[in-house]
């Protein structure tokens, strides 16, 4: 009897915050649903009595919504392409070689998580005007690269530790070069961590705002967290755009953790037994 009500607890525990965890999508998808009148009727109706797609087909209408997406899709996903190449090759030569400034390097990497980002901000305006990349993408590709090289490499870090160096030193035996071991040998057997880090930095880059909003001014480079801000106006939000946008923002990021779902998984696990 005593366990029986102990499983009943944990399942009413766990359903109770299944549902409070999933209500603010809900929430979301109706709000992008519902006609205007019904976003701001009282008392709140939590089922649309008519639905429609108006505010999903405002979005394109009243804006370049479909650049937008356009823009963040190029970004991130270039940016995390170089993060992930840049960051394999030097987590491998801290998991591998010990050299001096080993450790000053890694506590260097930790440094920059525990510092905030935007105490930066006024050097890298700086920079980025002093090198005529305000309003270019390159731009954000610089600074998405540089910002998730330190945790991305950290990450890797781990995974390579867990690999034996007895894989690569057989590979050498046998005739293959150091490069070419990694290459052929390594990098296989981490492709759970690889794909961590990849959609981490994706994720990532796809959801930032701040110096989105600082170095893009031109509204035909602009990204989608971006053009989500301009959703909000000094005396009013366009919730029914908002959400309507936001819905098609978490789409990419849904569509990537179900396909990568094992991998997410069984890499985050790998990479947090030792780092």
């Amino acid at each position: 009897m005593k366990q029986r009500l102990l499983s009943m607890f944990k399942f009413s525990y766990l359903s109770l915050y299944l549902i409070i965890m999933i209500f603010p999508l809900y929430w979301i998808v109706i709000t992008s649903l519902k006609p205007q009148k019904d976003i701001f009727s009282f008392p709140l109706k939590y089922w649309p009595d008519t639905i429609t797609m108006d505010n999903y087909v405002n979005i394109f209408k009243i804006s370049k919504f479909h650049i937008y997406i356009g823009n963040s899709f190029l970004i991130a996903i270039t940016a995390a392409f170089v993060v992930l190449i840049i960051a394999i090759l030097s987590a491998y030569v801290l998991a591998r070689f010990s050299f001096r400034g080993h450790r000053q390097i890694m506590l260097a990497f930790f440094a920059t998580q525990m510092l905030p980002g935007f105490i930066a901000l006024a050097p890298l305006y700086l920079m980025m005007s002093n090198m005529h990349l305000l309003n270019n993408r390159i731009s954000l590709v610089l600074m998405y690269t540089v910002g998730l090289i330190p945790f991305s490499t950290i990450m890797l870090r781990g995974f390579f530790q867990r690999i034996p160096g007895s894989l690569e030193e057989a590979a050498m035996i046998d005739g293959c070069s150091r490069w070419s071991a990694l290459i052929r040998i390594i990098i296989p057997v981490m492709l759970p961590g690889i794909a961590s880090t990849f959609i981490f930095a994706f994720v990532q880059n796809w959801n930032e705002l701040f110096l989105a909003v600082m170095f893009i001014d031109n509204d035909a480079l602009k990204t989608l967290p971006v053009a989500m801000n301009s959703f909000i106006m000094k005396f009013d939000v366009d919730w029914g755009a908002m959400s309507a946008g936001a819905v098609l923002s978490i789409i990419p990021t849904i569509l990537i953790f179900a396909f990568a779902q094992r991998f997410i998984v069984e890499g985050l696990t790998q990479g947090a037994e030792k780092g």
